[in-house]
């Protein structure tokens, strides 16, 4: 691949020279490369499934980019050549990451990240059953990683699980047994 600058007889030129090059535009930059063909070898399963998941998430970022509230988010964050539904798109195939969870006398403490936002964080407290004792929403700190949720009763309870949930609807769940 090479970028061309300053020359005439190719900003006025774009497609393929026969069946090696292929001339394009991208952000007002020139681009001569190869031509590109197509695969002759079988999809793997995991470039199967991996294109599964790109079909899903390109769904998800049509869905997303029709609120234009959540169009504009996405534009905000878009960089030079990117535009709103490149980064509804890698939102939608991302999943966000749940990096701690702890427990701080009677309330839980998830660290959860994305590289957008994480919509909400549920906390569920389950007894040694996996019997739900109580469930609700956590509440985002100050610092914007940090979700809290005060436990009513800890007495009986087991295991606490959290569920971290982005803006496409993308879930993390994990959780935290307790010394019994």
């Amino acid at each position: 691949m090479a970028l061309l600058r300053d020359s005439l007889l190719f900003n006025y030129v774009s497609g393929s020279l026969g069946d090696e090059i292929t001339i394009y535009r991208r952000n007002n930059q020139v681009i001569v490369a190869k031509k590109r063909r197509k695969s002759t070898k079988k999809p793997t399963k995991k470039q199967l499934a991996q294109r599964k998941m790109m079909q899903l998430a390109a769904a998800k970022a049509r869905q997303l980019i029709k609120d234009p509230e959540l169009k504009a988010y996405y534009q905000s964050k878009a960089g030079p050549g990117q535009n709103a539904f490149n980064m509804a798109l890698q939102d939608a195939y991302h999943s966000p990451e749940i990096q701690h969870i702890k427990l701080e006398e009677a309330t839980v403490v998830v660290t959860a990240k994305d590289k957008f936002r994480v919509a909400e964080v549920e906390v569920r407290v389950l007894d040694s059953a996996g019997v739900i004792l109580e469930k609700g929403n956590a509440v985002l700190g100050r610092n914007g990683i940090d979700w809290y949720y005060k436990i009513a009763n800890l007495a009986e309870a087991e295991r606490i699980v959290a569920v971290a949930v982005d803006i496409p609807g993308n879930e993390t769940v994990a959780d935290l047994l307790l010394a019994g």
